[in-house]
């Protein structure tokens, strides 16, 4: 059995749809389950409706309609025929939008978040789905929902994984399965999300439940790089990676792994490939067991809109073990990722990812026991396997305000 996942990217156009089926015909598509994306930046979109919906209502129809719009794009080239059943399985799908909208009370952002943002990979196995049965590849699109369960910590639950083992156990290996990435359901079956870029952690979830051979994430650079080519010119293609050094890099920042899918595949040693849907035929990069990285070379990861916080006590004490424990409640209540920590006595700094908006209440609770001083719209820059050629060329043209080294990785906090 094979997990292939598409992220929104391969599929953000009819030619992307159409080159799915050519990745398949490439690599085939025998005891196979496709994990797929929102297409394109529908992720994006489905998220000002939202915002839509809580901060400025007038709005939201014309932000509903833009996903319809973009969607009808693509299927009338993929579906000359405006009868196609497809159509309508789409419109539904939108009204069941617009119905929860309207039928709403909650005024919880996250499970409005999750009820209306998950609909993007709804969409786009629904088309993918009905274009492998147009062109003779006979499929079964799968709703994930029943399959991954959750708890109902909305944009950021744990898997039940009991209970996913038992559901995921009952997919028919028979034929070629679609599925949505991303998603999961509650014990209410309430939709819940498993974080941005959640679907290579769908790929791995339904993998480890399956026992299956391999997963592929197909993406639209050859493999996994040693720096994002969006700021670094001078990138080089990773062939190999370990488990352990993929799980560093993922924790870092490097966008092309989410953080949580490799430690279900490292349980079951279930190799990871990371390829190319443009060049299907292309090594790529393989993580699993074995050498640390190949080639060795320094791996450069990138955060931005990040916030650095240095905290001190207010009466010149120390900041020991109680104090950081409190820190770090406050950091999970709010649900702050911390990303780098540097400590004194009396001062602690630390630079934390403000991706669910917890920031102002953060720091109000902070600035009652702590001096605190904060900066916003910072960028995190770790170098692994760093050498000074890449301190210099990080060095050059910022403002440096923390630097942090061990042996194996330096991290630099900049303006």
């Amino acid at each position: 059995m094979r997990v292939f996942k598409f992220g929104g990217a391969s599929v953000k156009d009819a030619e992307g749809v159409k080159n799915v089926v050519h990745v398949l015909g490439e690599t085939g598509h025998q005891d196979t389950i496709l994990v797929i994306s929102a297409m394109g930046k529908t992720t994006n979109a489905m998220e000002a409706i939202v915002n839509a919906y809580f901060e400025d209502k007038k709005t939201m129809l014309p932000s509903i309609d833009q996903v319809v719009t973009y969607h009808h794009d693509i299927m009338r080239d993929l579906f000359p025929n405006a009868g196609h059943p497809v159509y309508k399985k789409v419109k539904e799908l939108m009204e069941e939008v617009k119905g929860f909208l309207i039928w709403n009370k909650s005024p919880n952002y996250n499970f409005v978040y999750d009820q209306v943002v998950g609909y993007g990979e709804l969409l786009s196995t629904t088309i993918v789905s009905a274009y492998l049965e147009e062109v003779g590849i006979q499929n079964r699109w799968l709703d994930v929902r029943e399959y991954i369960k959750t708890d109902n910590s909305y944009r950021d639950p744990k898997v039940d994984w009991e209970r996913t083992q038992g559901n995921v156990g009952k997919i028919n290996r028979g034929l070629l399965n679609v599925t949505q990435g991303f998603l999961g359901s509650d014990d209410n079956n309430f939709t819940v999300t498993l974080g941005r870029e959640g679907s290579d952690y769908t790929a791995a979830i339904l993998a480890f439940c399956l026992n299956a051979d391999s997963v592929t994430i197909w993406k639209d650079v050859p493999g996994v790089l040693n720096a994002d080519p969006r700021y670094f010119q001078e990138t080089q293609l990773l062939h190999n990676i370990s488990y352990r050094e993929a799980i560093e890099l993922a924790f870092y920042g490097a966008s092309v792994i989410h953080p949580k899918t490799l430690q279900p595949l490292q349980r079951k040693e279930i190799p990871l490939h990371v390829k190319s849907f443009l060049d299907p035929k292309g090594a790529g990069t393989t993580v699993g067991k074995g050498v640390g990285i190949s080639p060795k070379v320094p791996c450069y990861i990138v955060k931005k809109n990040q916030v650095l916080m240095k905290l001190s006590s207010l009466d010149f004490s120390f900041i020991v073990e109680n104090n950081i424990s409190a820190i770090f409640k406050l950091f999970h209540d709010h649900k702050m990722k911390v990303d780098l920590i540097q400590n004194s006595a009396i001062s602690f700094s630390v630079c934390v990812d403000n991706t669910f908006g917890g920031l102002e209440a953060l720091l109000k609770q902070l600035k009652r026991t702590f001096k605190v001083v904060h900066q916003e719209n910072v960028s995190l820059y770790t170098v692994r396997h760093f050498d000074e050629h890449a301190l210099e060329r990080l060095q050059n043209g910022y403002d440096i305000l923390l630097e942090q080294r061990g042996k194996e990785t330096l991290q630099l906090v900049v303006k």
